[in-house]
């Protein structure tokens, strides 16, 4: 492990260069012609170390790659299923942020948007294949390489050939950002719900009695929903925006309407939310509620697979000198879906930085080496 953090560490400047070249093609979720560019550009650096590569051409956002690295000469005889790593490339941030906000180092780190989520997890990705193919011949098993450009709108299209290609899959190990130098061992799931409440319109001086106010009714509802809250539990329903009303004062609003948002820890707290926003009526006899939407993402719970995986990947970075910690955090990534397939999976083997979807967002350049070696060591564990 050793030759390959050596091999990883040499190489530091040119890994800074490939993050920066990644952060300066801007990718965001909603335009599909500045994320095609980014992803033609990595589909070349994928195919320039070894890979095989399919596009998935999407209709909407930019198009979802799959990039199938072969074993090495030295890998064992017979068919192995892949190991899977999984990312995005598609970040947050709009279309000319750059021109305000361009990539820079400064003390030890690198700042741009996009850099921390997570395209530095990508380039460390690539060197460390690129380090098992120049040091051991190529990986000891296939390695599956599968990148969308969705991630942060919901994944909605690139959903089914994420789950299709991880059930091919021995393993799941997910580039997203480390929670401080830490792997993520559960992330929470994500659901999104809309409240639209329908009233009567009236006067507010002339014809008040005949009006039903929208609005308070919406703000009745937003007190039972935010009741689902269960801190004890882990789950947490958040109300984030609200709007209703007319332009003027003078009109009893006849609608409203809110946002919400839902984190859960198990998967089988899902279906009770589910249960609770359905069930809701009116106050007001005289309103009607409509909700809509749904839970998004399972939970990557901390099963006894992902905590073996776990176990794996902290052994490794005891070989290469550090203390690899663990995190259960409340944000989703694309791993809680393969995860709730049942395919081991180990989240947050990115970069180590801070700032997503912040101003300040950074990585710092000196664990990009050790994040390499940790990743390639443990892509050649879990192929033997």
């Amino acid at each position: 492990m050793n030759e390959i953090l050596q091999y990883c560490a040499q190489r530091r400047e040119r890994m800074v260069a490939l993050i920066r070249q990644l952060v300066e093609l801007e990718s965001p979720t909603g335009d599909k012609t500045a994320a095609d560019r980014c992803g033609e550009f990595l589909a070349q650096e994928m195919a320039r170390r070894g890979a095989n590569i399919r596009i998935h051409r999407q209709a909407e956002y930019g198009n979802q790659i799959e990039a199938r690295f072969p074993a090495g000469a030295m890998a064992a005889a017979g068919e192995v299923s892949p190991v899977m790593l999984l990312g995005h490339y598609d970040t947050v941030w709009e279309t000319g942020t750059l021109a305000r906000r361009p990539c820079r180092e400064f003390e030890g780190r690198l700042y741009g948007p996009g850099v921390f989520d997570m395209k530095s997890g990508i380039a460390i990705a690539l060197f460390a294949l690129e380090s098992l193919r120049e040091l051991r011949g190529g990986p000891a098993g296939p390695v599956l390489f599968a990148l969308n450009a969705d991630e942060e709108g919901g994944s909605r299209s690139s959903r089914s050939t994420t789950e299709a290609l991880a059930k091919t899959s021995r393993a799941v190990l997910v580039l997203e950002p480390a929670q401080g130098s830490a792997v993520k061992t559960a992330r929470k799931g994500t659901g999104n719900f809309t409240l639209k409440v329908t009233g009567v319109a009236a006067h507010a001086g002339i014809d008040f009695s005949q009006g039903q106010n929208a609005i308070v009714e919406l703000a009745r509802q937003i007190e039972r929903i935010s009741a689902f809250t269960d801190l004890e539990r882990g789950i947490t329903v958040s109300v984030g925006f609200i709007q209703g009303g007319a332009p003027t004062a003078n009109v009893v609003p006849a609608e409203a309407v809110a946002n919400i948002d839902v984190r859960i820890p198990l998967l089988a707290d899902g279906p009770e939310i589910e249960r609770k926003f359905f069930s809701l009526l009116p106050v007001n006899p005289l309103c009607q509620l409509l909700v809509t939407g749904g839970m998004n993402r399972p939970p990557l719970e901390r099963s006894a697979a992902v905590a073996a995986l776990y176990e794996k990947a902290r052994a490794i970075a005891g070989e290469l000198g550090f203390d690899l910690g663990e995190a259960a955090v409340g944000g989703a990534s694309d791993g809680n879906f393969t995860a709730a397939l049942g395919i081991p999976t180990l989240d947050g083997l990115g970069a180590v930085g801070e700032g997503a979807h912040a101003e300040h967002e950074s990585v710092n350049i000196d664990w990009l080496p050790r994040r390499a070696a940790l990743l390639a060591g443990l892509i050649q564990k879990l192929s033997n």
